[in-house]
């Protein structure tokens, strides 16, 4: 089955580790950045392929790094992903040295590491095949326990995780995938809300609401200022200082996407929406102009939301992001002149004004609508949500109950012969 069945979650936890295991685990972690500095300075500029790196690195990374037959594997695997990253950087114009490796972690798969959830345990390979240790696995109790959901759960399978020393002490990163449900015929005839994201707002729905990106952006940028200067002096104390730097920054980002996500779950709950569309992330940022920094946050964003949103029962899907930006939600006529500016959407056809974000949201909703109504069963019957009320392919729209904020922009423009496009 390909990944795009699965549904993916990772799940940190802390480990207590004896001093003894703890050496075993510090030369691991050694054996494993070497192995993959092996295998990467063997294939660069010969190849990039998973098969390919592991048949010309793996002998070299299982006698130079010590590392076990299967650590090996996953060594070639690592540099054959990192290589493949610094390729397609080039093919869009952007600068990128061959890889190194200086983190203090190791990769696992379920041939390296075997959890025991019965005894809150997992078990490690350090260095050879035959070696491991065992460590404790330390979940907090009640809410804060959110890793049971998964570790004690038949539906959720053990996948490829990673060991991480950080702040003193030793976090693993479970993963975890279990396939999806299937949802077309609930999505197909529900109601929709739609999501866009950007960097003046993080993101916005066709409900019109508002997460504001401007604090975000700004630190994103003090991050990368600080991180380039870091870079340069290249001395052990800066590498020291960049290490902490990036732990700090990461931090920050997922706090944000955390209430982010949330916001939307909140939204979706509120206007009753039965399934959250975004537009499809390939291209995201060269479509927003946004850095390295925002495509991670989309990124996770959108995984952040997709796990909670199945915890009320809620869909995901993404659809097509062509001409989202620059097609008018009132009356359908795309065009380059109806965005005058990043803000400002005007269609130069039916005149609707709108935010072009909040625009743009209302029409990734309603191609999802749209695609059910072109799909070969053709029993798509879903509909758009907005602030005011619900709106249909054909542009009918019904009014939400009372205390809800009406918005006279979501209303069919007067002017316009097929509201819906």
């Amino acid at each position: 089955m390909s990944d795009a069945e699965y549904h993916r979650r990772t799940s940190i936890t802390r480990l207590t580790v004896s001093p003894e295991d703890e050496t075993l685990l510090r030369d691991t972690v050694s054996a494993w950045k070497r192995g993959c500095q092996v295998a990467v300075d063997r294939a660069w500029r010969q190849c990039r392929s998973p098969f390919e790196v592991q048949k010309l690195a793996y002998d070299d990374v299982r006698e130079r790094a010590s590392l076990g037959s299967q650590h090996a594997v996953l060594a070639c695997h690592q540099a054959a992903e990192n290589i493949q990253s610094c390729i397609s950087r080039h093919q869009m114009g952007r600068k990128a040295s061959r890889p190194t490796y200086t983190s203090p972690t190791v990769t696992y798969d379920t041939r390296t590491m075997t959890l025991f959830p019965e005894r809150e345990q997992v078990s490690l390979t350090t260095l050879g095949d035959h070696s491991r240790v065992q460590a404790d696995l330390e979940l907090p109790e009640g809410e804060e326990g959110h890793q049971n959901q998964y570790i004690d759960s038949e539906k959720w399978e053990t996948t490829e995780s990673s060991l991480h020393y950080r702040d003193g002490g030793w976090f693993l990163h479970l993963g975890f995938r279990k396939l999806k449900a299937e949802t077309a015929e609930t999505t197909e005839n529900g109601t929709v809300l739609g999501v866009d994201l950007g960097i003046e707002s993080l993101a916005v729905t066709s409900t019109a609401y508002f997460f504001s990106g401007r604090e975000l952006n700004h630190n994103l940028r003090e991050f990368e200022k600080v991180r380039a200067g870091l870079q340069q002096t290249g001395t052990r104390s800066s590498h020291r200082t960049l290490e902490q730097s990036s732990g700090r920054e990461l931090r920050y980002v997922r706090d944000v996407l955390h209430r982010a996500s949330n916001a939307i779950i909140t939204e979706a709950l509120r206007y009753e929406c039965d399934v959250i569309v975004f537009e499809n992330l390939t291209h995201i940022r060269d479509r927003t102009g946004a850095s390295w920094g925002h495509k991670w946050a989309f990124r996770t964003l959108y995984e952040q939301v997709e796990y909670k949103a199945e915890a009320v029962g809620v869909s995901v899907e993404q659809v097509g992001s062509a001409y989202t930006s620059k097609r008018c939600a009132e009356c359908g006529f795309t065009a380059d002149e109806n965005r005058p500016t990043r803000n400002d959407f005007q269609c130069v056809k039916c005149e609707s004004e709108a935010n072009a974000d909040y625009n743009a949201a209302k029409n990734i909703g309603m191609r999802y609508v749209r695609r059910g109504q072109q799909s070969s069963r053709r029993t798509g019957n879903s509909q758009l949500a907005l602030k005011s009320g619900t709106v249909t392919l054909s542009g009918g729209f019904t009014a939400h109950p009372d205390g809800f904020e009406a918005e006279f922009t979501d209303k069919p423009n007067p002017k316009c012969a097929n509201p819906s496009g």
